[in-house]
């Protein structure tokens, strides 16, 4: 059995095609069943429905063979232990700072409210910028706006979000799309059947880029 870690929402909605190309179609749909290990048309290949953040650490200890994440969770997961073969081109968005709109450039030691942690702590100090990291789950925008931090580090789409709430994105750390990753004792283990699927997702990649 080969199994393959997806979240819900937008990157599970966009990697339905692809899987589909390969043969790979849900029998349960995660929207209306609350399973979590969903059976597939290929009876050899079932898909876990999980947390984005948790994708990467599934397939690092081989509870998955394989995931689908956002690299902006395998930037701040770490994801050395893992072999990362394809960027699908799905799910796209940029990672951003993002302050209120016309504040003072901030001089000095800064404070930045984030899930991103670890990435955040990179990106400043490779500019050279002290930061004070303050961790949020959620509710990025209203840092700023009640004095609790002076930036944001956040996924920025259209940014309609920002713009909604007085917040303007401003420094680009990283271009974000959905990676496929794999774990590298099933990559030896389940080599043929993890190459096919390989093989088939950069055909369809390669056709999709085409067509555009």
């Amino acid at each position: 059995m080969l199994t393959i870690a997806v979240s819900k929402g937008r990157i599970y909605d966009d990697a339905l095609p692809l899987l589909a190309e390969a043969g790979i179609v849900p029998i349960d749909d995660p929207k209306t069943s609350r399973k979590l290990i969903l059976r597939t048309t290929k009876d050899d290949v079932q898909l876990v429905i999980i947390r984005a953040t948790d994708v990467p650490t599934f397939v690092e200890y081989g509870a998955a063979d394989m995931g689908i994440a956002g690299k902006d969770v395998l930037l701040e997961h770490g994801a050395e232990s893992l072999y990362e073969p394809l960027d699908l081109g799905i799910a796209k968005c940029r990672l951003m700072t993002a302050t209120p709109v016309n504040a003072p450039e901030i001089t000095g030691r800064i404070r930045v409210a984030t899930k991103y942690v670890k990435t955040a702590q990179r990106y400043f100090a490779d500019i050279g910028v002290q930061a004070e990291i303050i961790k949020l789950y959620g509710a990025m925008e209203l840092a700023p706006l009640v004095g609790l931090a002076d930036c944001i580090v956040d996924v920025v789409d259209t940014g309609n979000t920002l713009k909604a709430n007085g917040l303007e994105p401003k420094e680009l750390i990283a271009h974000i799309s959905s990676r496929l990753v794999v774990n590298k004792a099933s990559m030896k283990m389940k080599h043929q059947i993890i190459q096919a699927l390989l093989d088939n997702f950069e055909k369809t990649l390669t056709t999709r880029e085409k067509e555009v």
